[in-house]
């Protein structure tokens, strides 16, 4: 299948596809005498394994990890807990970090007065630093 079919069956497109070459996440596509890529079975089912895994926010380096445990049958699961278990970590620590980013913006918008006066409190501390002016470290 050409890459577009690949993208397709896939749901990553043909730009990621090549990317995903290019980082050596995807072996490189066998090639037809005009040059074009050609993907097969084992190709989608590793494409729609990275969707999945991209889908859950793991990194490139954390899906060149995953990838390589999942093709490897003699893994242990420990290193595939121990990967998602530290992923955890890093989604909980950036919703920490967004729900702090509501909370500056909140106090922001809580101060302006919404009207047609062109003073804004909202755009005077995205000027000064929001994490400035309203004492938060976390960002």
């Amino acid at each position: 299948m050409n890459i577009g079919q690949a993208a397709k069956a896939s749901g990553i497109s043909a730009k990621m596809i090549r990317y995903y070459e290019s980082i050596g996440l995807l072996n490189n596509a066998q090639r037809t005498d005009a040059g074009y890529r050609i993907y097969s079975e084992t190709d989608i089912k590793t494409l729609s394994f990275l969707r999945h895994a991209r889908d859950l926010g793991f990194s490139s380096e954390q899906m060149k990890d995953l990838l390589g445990l999942w093709k490897n049958q003699s893994r242990q699961s420990v290193e595939v807990k121990a990967l998602a278990l530290k992923h955890i970590q890093t989604l909980n620590q950036k919703i920490e970090d967004l729900q702090a980013m509501v909370e500056i913006l909140q106090q922001s918008v809580d101060g302006c007065a919404g009207n047609d006066q062109a003073d804004c409190t909202i755009l005077d501390q995205i000027e000064t630093g929001m994490a400035e002016c309203c004492h938060t470290s976390k960002i």
